[in-house]
């Protein structure tokens, strides 16, 4: 064959190779698109075995009783839009009666019960909580919005958990404190937010009780009904009369509780704007306060980070309960040179998500949990298109009733962007880049919050490097929102200060000598 010959038959058989390539790739895409096929089928969580009254009372004093005013408010479904139950709406005077209630309580029992003894009543309510786990989960997703698998598998457990903790604690306090003498507060006002309501409860009754205190508490408006359960809770655990007084209403109750001159100790979880209003507030009154606050946490990603192990850290960081979680990792610090990659990885995995009915066991992002909170996340949503970040949304069908939100990411964040400056609790990504350490954590503390934050990489030098940097009250290396009843969580500057869990949680509620 002469030269001439090669050079023509060269390039047809690089063209036939081709060919060949774009057919195997054509018959690969072919042979993965089934179409409906890999689509999961419902699998409805039953409710026949749910039982909510159509009109709750207010739990002052160990009993049952309507509001001083007779004043009721609805509470919704959020995924349907439809009116769940009736519940009452507490007064200034009502707030009054319950913090008298567990004014006397404390006087009378609680303080005076052999420690012991109030260990086993703690320790009466984790067991019910365990018991009535399966109904809890499903008035907490229909009440919230959240999937029943984040319910089921994640607040009830840890809500169970931290009860058994601190029971565990109640009769070991004097071992507690590294010496120092202790007394309880006496009756401690708390006021929890509406995205996770039994697990929020959970985290204030149990250390004050543990620690000898009474307690009034105020759960939001727009999810009650898991904390009124737990008022039967402790109902049927036979607590003493006012021991736990659980109070419903809005914000003008929450300001009555937080301001009354027979409370000793105020604990809220919430926006950043109220927990300023409460200091304000109690200023000068010698109260003891704790405040768990917003955030707008860092993810930080490094190049030498195992991707498909941080992806899943980064959906379940901000994805988790649709994104109505005050410690998300809602800002996510990418390594430059790995950037496309992760985000590639990132939009895969986004695309797998199942937007949807939140009592179906196969959701993973549920509903939204109100109007209000749904038209807030679509004007930062706005903003952030303005400013000129590009927008990536699942392509997702959501249905026609409720307060939907499809998963969405950002990329091309500038720092001073608003979705990188304010919290949006939704289910929205903010993505930038680093080049250096040093750049990741100047851009990780650009920020007035400091509650979380993630590190993602090989290197345990490095996280611990970074951890001692990053001003965060929690920080997770290879894993993010991990929590756990032993460990402590809180923030700092306008995230709140004050810790609740493990054995910080303790010093909250105890005076020491």
């Amino acid at each position: 064959m002469s030269r001439d010959a090669k050079k023509v038959l060269l390039p047809s058989r690089r063209s036939a190779r081709r060919a060949e390539t774009e057919l195997v790739s054509a018959h690969r895409v072919g042979a993965l698109d089934f179409g409906k096929a890999w689509e999961y089928a419902p699998a409805p969580e039953a409710t026949d075995h749910v039982r909510i009254d159509p009109r709750w009372e207010l739990f002052v004093g160990g009993r049952w009783r309507t509001p001083r005013s007779g004043k009721y408010f609805t509470t919704i479904n959020p995924s349907t839009e439809e009116t769940i139950a009736e519940v009452a709406e507490a007064s200034a005077r009502d707030i009054d009666d319950a913090v008298t209630a567990a004014r006397r309580a404390h006087h009378r029992y609680w303080s005076k019960m052999r420690v012991a003894d109030r260990a086993k009543y703690v320790f009466r309510i984790a067991r019910a909580l365990q018991e009535k786990a399966r109904e809890l989960s499903v008035v907490e997703s229909m009440n919230g919005g959240k999937p029943i698998k984040e319910s089921r598998d994640f607040d009830l457990p840890l809500a169970a958990a931290q009860f058994f903790y601190y029971a565990g604690w109640a009769d070991k306090l004097d071992y507690a404190f590294h010496g120092r003498a202790w007394r309880p507060l006496g009756v401690a006002g708390q006021i929890i937010p509406w995205n996770f309501p039994l697990l929020m409860a959970s985290w204030k009754i149990a250390p004050a009780l543990a620690c000898g205190n009474t307690v009034v508490l105020k759960p939001a408006e727009t999810t009650p009904l898991t904390a009124l359960m737990l008022a039967r809770i402790v109902e049927e655990a036979e607590l003493p009369p006012g021991v736990v007084n659980i109070v419903t209403g809005g914000p003008e109750a929450g300001e009555a509780l937080a301001a009354h001159r027979g409370v000793d100790k105020v604990a809220f979880t919430g926006s950043t704007a109220v927990g300023k209003k409460i200091q304000r507030a109690i200023a000068g009154t010698g109260k003891r306060l704790s405040l768990e606050l917003g955030g707008k946490a860092a993810n930080v990603v490094f190049a030498d980070a195992a991707i498909d192990q941080a992806v899943e850290g980064i959906v379940n960081g901000i994805y988790f309960n649709q994104g109505h979680v005050c410690c998300a990792g809602s800002r996510l610090l990418v390594e430059e040179s790995v950037h496309d990659l992760v985000v590639r990885k990132l939009k895969d995995r986004m695309s797998t998500l199942r937007v949807g009915d939140p009592l179906d066991k196969n959701t993973d992002v549920g509903a939204i949990h109100s109007n209000a909170e749904l038209r807030k996340i679509e004007r930062l949503v706005a903003a952030g298109e303005k400013e000129g970040a590009e927008r990536y949304s699942v392509a997702c069908s959501l249905p026609a009733k409720g307060y939907w939100f499809a998963p969405t990411l950002f990329t091309g964040v500038a720092p001073s962007s608003r979705i990188a400056r304010e919290e949006i609790f939704g289910p929205v990504l903010s993505i930038l880049t680093f080049r250096t350490p040093d750049e990741a954590v100047e851009k990780a503390n650009n920020t007035m919050y400091g509650l979380s934050a993630g590190v993602w990489t090989d290197k345990g030098a490095k996280i611990f490097w970074m951890a001692q940097r990053l001003k965060a009250g929690v920080v997770w290396g290879n894993t993010y929102g991990k929590l756990d009843a032993t460990a402590a969580f809180g923030g700092f500057r306008e995230s709140g200060f004050g810790r609740e869990g493990g054995r910080q949680g303790l010093c909250e509620y105890v005076e020491l000598a």
